[in-house]
């Protein structure tokens, strides 16, 4: 059992409760035990693509984290919280709602090479503490700029509604999380917007490079236009090579380890791979990297490179000078 199982992830669970859950299916299938990682983390209220490493497949997790990655997400204007979606409390609001024109006009501002604060409930470390431990005990987080890149940002077609539209629920009343008409997990999709017509929300897709928060795009968004909001909806529909396509929900995890057939849904170590060549070895090739020696003079183009013997992974790779060395080596026979 070395290699990827893409989890659909709910509403609710953080992604190390996934982990677990996978952990769970391998000893309900008699698997025995295995080193079990996530390529990348998802927020309890984000839903969506969660790739899950397996044996060796968890030596390749942090590439993943790098990963470019594609998401769809709600926002809501009229309100902005503390953590920029609808965990948080309410702490500014206004009146001023756009029109579907105003939202394509900014859209562009938003694409390519952008500059972002991110979310003072973050993972990101500050002084040693997390940010979100700060912020949780009501100490200001000031968080650095970072770069970040947006390949591409677009509205999704149905999605915007209008003042009339949206009724009460889905906003943070008085600090509190309330009722969603809506479920979080599916985007708002209505009749289409009219032209010159005010929006409470609009569900937009974007691709992303790694380390982008899509609770501070959001924010910044709504600022552009001159109003505040926070994500009601964020679901991730790819990560690096992996889509909603060869996911699974955590119920079909579950009957798929009992029914002691977890490798019906197992993709193979190199999948996660897939976007770079792979690289075809003698045993005697094999032998050299497997020690950790260099190849020289190996027919590989300079860059990354999927080193197997006979279709076993033996190394990720990297040829340079004409010289290939080992990046991340497989104990596969």
């Amino acid at each position: 059992m070395h290699g990827w199982i893409i989890i659909d992830k709910p509403l609710g669970p953080g992604s190390t409760q996934v982990v677990s859950a996978v952990k769970r299916a391998l000893r309900e299938g008699g698997y025995g035990k295995h080193k079990v990682g996530h390529g990348g983390t998802l927020d309890p209220l984000a839903t969506g693509v969660l790739p899950v490493a397996i044996g060796e497949a968890t030596k390749l997790a942090g590439r993943m984290l790098d990963a470019s990655k594609r998401y769809d997400f709600t926002i809501r204007f009229g309100a902005q919280t503390d953590t920029l979606d609808l965990e948080g409390k309410v702490i500014a609001d206004s009146p001023v709602r756009p029109t579907l024109g105003g939202i394509e006009s900014v859209l562009a501002r938003f694409t390519g090479p952008i500059e972002q604060v991110p979310p003072a409930y973050s993972a990101l470390k500050v002084d040693g503490e997390r940010a979100y431990d700060l912020a949780r005990k009501g100490e200001e987080v000031v968080l650095a700029t970072r770069k970040v890149t947006v390949f591409s940002l677009q509205i999704l077609p149905g999605t915007g509604r209008g003042t009339s539209e949206a009724g009460g629920g889905g906003a943070p009343r008085n600090g509190t999380v309330v009722d969603v008409a809506t479920p979080l997990h599916h985007a708002s999709r209505g009749p289409p917007s009219r032209a010159g017509e005010e929006l409470d929300e609009i569900t937009l897709s974007a691709f992303v490079s790694k380390g982008t928060y899509i609770r501070s795009l959001a924010r910044d968004i709504a600022l552009a236009l001159g109003t505040v909001g926070h994500v009601t909806m964020l679901r991730r529909t790819k990560a690096g090579p992996f889509t909603l396509e060869s996911a699974i929900s955590l119920d079909k995890l579950a009957e798929l380890g009992k029914g002691h057939a977890l490798e019906e849904t197992l993709l193979p170590l190199g999948a996660g791979l897939d976007d770079i060549p792979a690289l075809s070895l003698d045993p005697d090739q094999a032998g050299r990297l497997r020690k950790g020696l260099r190849l020289i003079g190996f027919a590989a183009d300079d860059g990354l490179g999927f080193a197997t013997l006979d279709d076993v992974p033996v190394a990720l790779v990297e040829t340079e000078g004409g010289e290939t060395r080992v990046v991340r080596g497989f104990n596969l026979e």
